[in-house]
C-alpha cells in the first residue's frame, strides 16, 4: 500500500469558519474524514497541519526520511512567497502535488501566482475537498507500473 502524506497550512484548520462564501461550512475534521472515506481503502494516510511555515518544512523532510511515495499539500498563503517550502519539496524529490479548495486564477490578484507549484508534478484547485482526491489519483498514477 503506498503512504500519502497530506500537509496544510495556514488557516486551514480554520475551515467551516473562513470565508464560507468561499470555503465552505465543512470543517477541517470534515476534510480529513472526506479524503479518508474516499481513499483510506487504497493508500495509507497521515494528515498533517500547521500555520507555522518552519513546521511545514520540517513535516516535508520526515516525509523524505520515512519513505513516503506522495505528498499532497495545500501551502494556503505560503503558495505565493514561499521559496522555503518550494526548495523543500525539491529537495526531498517525491512527487508532490498542491491543491488548493478555491480557485486561486479567480480570486485576488497576488493569488494568481504560485512559487511553489514549479516544485510539484501537478496542481489541482477550485474542486474543493474533491481536489484532494483527485490529487492523491495523481500520486497514485504517478506510481502505476
Amino acid at each position: 500500500m503506498k503512504n500519502i502524506v497530506i500537509i496544510n497550512g495556514p488557516n486551514l484548520n480554520m475551515l467551516g469558519i473562513r470565508e464560507k462564501a468561499i470555503y465552505g461550512n465543512n470543517t477541517y475534521e470534515g476534510l480529513v474524514e472526506y479524503i479518508k472515506s474516499a481513499r483510506a481503502n487504497v493508500v495509507s494516510l497521515d494528515f498533517f497541519q500547521s500555520n507555522c511555515e518552519g513546521a511545514i518544512i520540517d513535516r516535508l523532510h520526515k516525509c523524505y526520511y520515512d519513505n513516503v511515495d506522495g505528498v499532497v499539500i495545500n501551502p494556503g498563503a505560503y503558495t505565493h512567497y514561499s521559496y522555503a517550502i518550494f526548495d523543500a519539496i525539491k529537495a526531498i524529490n517525491i512527487p508532490t502535488v498542491e491543491v488548493h479548495i478555491s480557485d486561486i486564477d479567480e480570486r485576488e490578484q497576488f493569488r494568481k501566482i504560485s512559487v511553489t507549484a514549479a516544485a510539484c508534478v501537478a496542481q489541482i484547485k477550485g474542486l474543493g475537498f474533491e481536489g484532494y482526491i483527485k490529487a492523491i489519483d495523481v500520486l497514485l498514477g504517478e506510481h502505476n507500473d
